[in-house]
């Protein structure tokens, strides 16, 4: 397992970007949750963020592309409204550990 951040590193509600083992990753958090995804919208393949780093969620349940404002829920990735509807982020599995987001 790699460390890849504290959990109060991302806000709670919030999103922050950070390096994977071979891919940039968004990792959203709900209170004690947090769920990894790469950075890549599936309508184009851009990136989620609208500056680098830089996320737009709402109420701490969904994350939105910056590109066509695709909204993603954060416990599965799933595209709930958007030009790519019914598709999914693709998902990184990892898992908090003594308040530390590892990558499995």
């Amino acid at each position: 397992m790699t460390a890849l951040c504290a959990l109060e590193a991302i806000a709670d509600g919030g999103a922050l970007a950070v390096e994977g083992a071979d891919a940039p990753l968004v990792l959203v958090r709900r209170g004690e949750e947090v769920w990894a995804y790469r950075n890549r919208c599936p309508h184009f393949s851009v990136p989620l963020d609208y500056r680098p780093g830089e996320f737009s969620t709402y109420r701490g349940q969904v994350l939105m592309c910056a590109h066509h404002s695709a909204l993603f829920r954060f416990e599965d990735g799933h595209c709930i409204e958007g030009p790519c509807a019914g598709s999914r982020l693709e998902a990184v599995p990892v898992r908090v550990l003594e308040r530390r987001v590892m990558l499995l």
